[in-house]
Protein backbone atom coordinates (compact mmCIF):
# COMPACT_ATOMS: atom_id res chain seq x y z
CA UNK A 1 0.00 0.00 0.00
CA UNK A 2 0.84 3.85 -0.37
CA UNK A 3 -0.68 6.91 0.26
CA UNK A 4 0.02 9.42 -2.71
CA UNK A 5 -1.32 13.05 -1.82
CA UNK A 6 -1.08 15.40 -4.75
CA UNK A 7 -1.14 19.56 -4.05
CA UNK A 8 0.01 22.81 -6.18
CA UNK A 9 -3.13 22.81 -8.53
CA UNK A 10 -4.60 26.21 -8.64
CA UNK A 11 -6.31 28.84 -10.94
CA UNK A 12 -3.92 29.96 -13.45
CA UNK A 13 -4.05 32.21 -16.90
CA UNK A 14 -3.32 30.73 -20.17
CA UNK A 15 0.50 30.72 -20.66
CA UNK A 16 1.49 30.29 -17.28
CA UNK A 17 2.89 28.13 -15.16
CA UNK A 18 2.19 25.64 -11.97
CA UNK A 19 4.35 22.93 -10.36
CA UNK A 20 2.40 19.82 -9.09
CA UNK A 21 3.69 17.62 -6.33
CA UNK A 22 2.86 14.52 -5.04
CA UNK A 23 3.93 13.29 -1.80
CA UNK A 24 3.83 9.45 -1.21
CA UNK A 25 4.11 7.80 2.20
CA UNK A 26 3.55 4.57 3.65
CA UNK A 27 4.76 3.17 1.08
CA UNK A 28 5.08 -1.17 1.42
CA UNK A 29 6.58 -2.45 -2.13
CA UNK A 30 9.52 -0.77 -4.19
CA UNK A 31 8.01 1.99 -6.23
CA UNK A 32 8.82 0.98 -10.15
CA UNK A 33 7.38 3.89 -11.77
CA UNK A 34 4.58 6.74 -10.87
CA UNK A 35 2.38 8.56 -13.88
CA UNK A 36 0.46 11.43 -13.76
CA UNK A 37 -3.03 11.32 -15.54
CA UNK A 38 -5.99 13.60 -15.70
CA UNK A 39 -9.66 14.02 -16.09
CA UNK A 40 -11.31 16.81 -17.51
CA UNK A 41 -14.98 17.00 -16.55
CA UNK A 42 -17.48 14.32 -19.36
CA UNK A 43 -13.76 13.00 -20.35
CA UNK A 44 -12.23 9.93 -19.81
CA UNK A 45 -8.97 9.89 -17.18
CA UNK A 46 -5.95 10.53 -19.69
CA UNK A 47 -2.45 9.62 -18.90
CA UNK A 48 0.19 13.08 -18.90
CA UNK A 49 3.50 11.63 -18.32
CA UNK A 50 5.44 8.58 -16.50
CA UNK A 51 8.50 8.62 -14.97
CA UNK A 52 10.72 5.42 -13.77
CA UNK A 53 12.00 5.24 -10.05
CA UNK A 54 15.52 6.07 -10.85
CA UNK A 55 14.26 8.61 -13.36
CA UNK A 56 16.39 7.36 -16.65
CA UNK A 57 12.90 6.96 -18.36
CA UNK A 58 10.03 8.92 -18.93
CA UNK A 59 7.11 9.40 -21.32
CA UNK A 60 4.58 12.22 -22.31
CA UNK A 61 1.44 12.20 -23.82
CA UNK A 62 1.28 13.93 -26.74
CA UNK A 63 -0.34 16.80 -26.13
CA UNK A 64 2.13 17.93 -23.36
CA UNK A 65 5.26 16.77 -24.93
CA UNK A 66 7.83 19.83 -24.58
CA UNK A 67 5.61 21.84 -21.97
CA UNK A 68 5.67 19.47 -18.79
CA UNK A 69 7.96 17.69 -17.44
CA UNK A 70 8.00 15.42 -14.43
CA UNK A 71 10.90 14.37 -12.34
CA UNK A 72 10.75 12.95 -8.60
CA UNK A 73 13.23 13.58 -5.62
CA UNK A 74 13.23 10.07 -3.49
CA UNK A 75 15.19 11.02 -0.58
CA UNK A 76 11.64 13.47 -0.21
CA UNK A 77 9.10 10.69 -1.60
CA UNK A 78 8.12 13.05 -4.11
CA UNK A 79 7.31 13.15 -7.67
CA UNK A 80 6.42 16.62 -9.25
CA UNK A 81 4.84 17.59 -12.48
CA UNK A 82 6.29 21.18 -13.94
CA UNK A 83 3.51 22.72 -16.30
CA UNK A 84 4.58 25.44 -18.57
CA UNK A 85 2.89 27.63 -21.22
CA UNK A 86 -0.92 26.38 -20.08
CA UNK A 87 -3.56 26.09 -22.31
CA UNK A 88 -7.31 26.07 -21.26
CA UNK A 89 -7.35 22.60 -22.57
CA UNK A 90 -5.29 21.63 -19.68
CA UNK A 91 -8.10 22.05 -17.17
CA UNK A 92 -8.25 19.27 -15.41
CA UNK A 93 -8.43 17.42 -12.14
CA UNK A 94 -4.51 15.90 -11.80
CA UNK A 95 -4.24 12.51 -10.25
CA UNK A 96 -0.53 10.75 -9.39
CA UNK A 97 -0.45 7.07 -9.82
CA UNK A 98 2.02 4.27 -9.27
CA UNK A 99 3.13 0.83 -10.24
CA UNK A 100 5.05 -1.62 -7.78
CA UNK A 101 6.14 -3.70 -10.94
CA UNK A 102 6.38 -3.23 -15.19
CA UNK A 103 3.58 -2.70 -16.55
CA UNK A 104 1.92 -0.77 -19.71
CA UNK A 105 2.41 3.01 -19.81
CA UNK A 106 -0.36 5.00 -20.80
CA UNK A 107 -3.53 3.23 -19.46
CA UNK A 108 -5.39 3.48 -16.03
CA UNK A 109 -5.56 -0.06 -15.35
CA UNK A 110 -1.92 -0.42 -15.12
CA UNK A 111 -1.51 1.60 -11.98
CA UNK A 112 -3.02 0.05 -8.82
CA UNK A 113 -2.13 3.26 -6.59
CA UNK A 114 -3.80 6.86 -6.78
CA UNK A 115 -3.81 10.05 -5.03
CA UNK A 116 -7.19 11.86 -4.64
CA UNK A 117 -6.22 14.70 -7.49
CA UNK A 118 -5.83 18.14 -7.40
CA UNK A 119 -8.14 20.47 -9.91
CA UNK A 120 -6.10 22.75 -12.29
CA UNK A 121 -8.02 25.49 -13.79
CA UNK A 122 -6.87 27.85 -17.03
CA UNK A 123 -8.43 30.47 -18.16
CA UNK A 124 -7.69 32.53 -21.18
Amino acid sequence: QVQLVESGGGLVQAGGSLRLSCAASGRTFTTYATGWFRQAPGKEREFVARITWNGDLTHYSDSVKGRFTISRDNVKNMVYLQMNSLKPEDTAVYFCAEQSRWAGVFRRSEYPYWGQGTQVTVFS
